[in-house]
């Protein structure tokens, strides 16, 4: 399936921007091409940046990455949820409470590399085991309706977000 295949309301304006900054991509070959070249990146951040947030009151370098995982976690649940049919409405996350509890900076970056690979793989696996009817399912979470392949998409472009937002204001 491709990007250019799914369809957000207008609403939706929030989860279309990941999408959106994908382009017209297909999604298991960029999932796959995430898992080859994410772990490089993170590999390449200096140490020295590890623990470094560009102002006050925001994330780490660790604690971004450690929230791509996260929500890559919880994307991934809600599609598997919507692929098997599950039609009760998901809450939405609290991702700074995420961070909070997340320990991210006690995390080598070993750890959330090995961490993120284990996590993309799981992706590719669930994605990949889902024929273009189970891609369409629908259900609701954070007050949105999703398709099965929106959330593989947004898994995507969050990703590729923070990517550009490490890039742009942390290293």
């Amino acid at each position: 399936m491709k990007t250019s295949e799914i369809h957000l309301a207008d609403s939706d304006v929030f989860y279309k921007t990941y999408i959106d900054v994908l382009g017209e991509v297909e999604l298991m070959d960029f999932l796959q091409r995430q898992l080859e070249n994410f772990p490089q990146f993170i590999n390449s951040i200096p140490d020295s940046k590890w623990h470094y947030a560009y102002e006050d009151q925001k994330w780490t370098v660790s604690e971004v990455l450690l929230h791509v995982i996260d929500a890559e976690r919880v994307f991934q649940y809600r599609a598997l949820r919507f692929a098997r049919g599950d039609k009760t409405e998901l809450p939405g996350f609290d991702q700074d409470l995420y961070v909070k509890y997340s320990g991210a900076d006690r995390r080598s970056k070993e750890s959330l590399i090995e961490e993120y690979r284990v996590v993309r793989r799981s992706s590719i696996a669930l994605f990949s085991s889902l024929d273009r009817q189970r891609l369409s399912a629908k259900g609701t979470a954070s007050d949105m309706s999703w398709s099965v392949a929106a959330l593989g998409f947004v898994i995507c472009g969050h990703q590729k977000h923070h990517r550009n937002v490490l890039r742009e204001r942390y290293l």
